[in-house]
């Protein structure tokens, strides 16, 4: 009889630390999927304004690019006048290793002046030129505009992407809406990091520095992080 019993309690201790590993999986990826769809989106966002050449971001910025911020999907609030709010990730180039940093997860809300009539939503793309741009947005809270300039970004293969006026703005801008670039003023805009999304990603809370400059250490992020930087990679890369 007490030999059952032992038996028993074994198998299921046994199943229990079985099924810790499974169940902790299933768990994390239960908790990571907004999360994971933010990224997702992020890379169909920048797959679709580079695919064409003639039509989209030129490649000249993208190489030039130190960082690039992505919020899919920025939309405009009908609850409060004029206002506007979108959740993205950013990423920072080391140019030591030709690499990308895992993405950083932010949000953006502020005014929206200058909207085009009839766009509700736009996909926002800003590439930050410079390393004083990328160190202004990992302050704990970053306005667009102010020290650090912001202008619509040029399109297509023949824009005139090599100017000085282009290379020496701190940021550009690319917003589409329904497939079609589209305006959008973003002066004013506020960027923080959206904390909450960071922790679930990462496991752990981590601050953007962290993230994007130390490369998000003692962490085991989705594979969708794996995606995301090879991405940008491949799409950045000198041709």
């Amino acid at each position: 009889m007490f030999r059952t019993s032992r038996l028993l309690v074994m198998s299921v201790v046994a199943c229990l630390i079985i099924g810790t590993p499974a169940f902790t999986a299933a768990q994390t990826a239960k908790d990571t999927k907004d999360e994971v769809e933010v990224v997702q989106k992020s890379i169909d966002v920048l797959r679709e304004l580079t695919k064409v050449p003639e039509e989209g971001i030129p490649q000249a910025l993208l190489e030039r690019a130190e960082a690039i911020v992505v919020i899919p999907s920025l939309v405009k609030g009908g609850f409060i006048i004029g206002a506007k709010h979108g959740k993205g990730v950013m990423s920072v180039r080391d140019r030591s290793t030709n690499s990308w940093s895992p993405p950083a997860f932010l949000k953006m809300t502020g005014g929206s002046i200058g909207w085009q009539i009839g766009v509700e939503s736009v996909d926002l793309v800003l590439l930050v030129m410079n390393r004083k741009g990328v160190n202004e947005l990992l302050e704990d809270k970053f306005t667009i505009g102010g020290d650090l300039s912001i202008a619509a970004g040029p399109v297509g293969r023949n824009a005139q992407a090599g100017t000085n006026a282009q290379f020496n703005t701190g940021i550009l801008a690319y917003s589409r809406s329904k497939g079609l670039f589209a305006g959008a003023t973003l002066e004013g805009a506020g960027i923080r990091a959206d904390r909450d999304d960071n922790e679930a990603f990462y496991g752990r809370e981590l601050g953007l520095r962290e993230i994007v400059l130390e490369r998000a250490p003692n962490t085991r992020p989705p594979s969708i992080t794996d995606t995301w930087r090879e991405t940008l990679r491949s799409l950045t890369a000198k041709k």
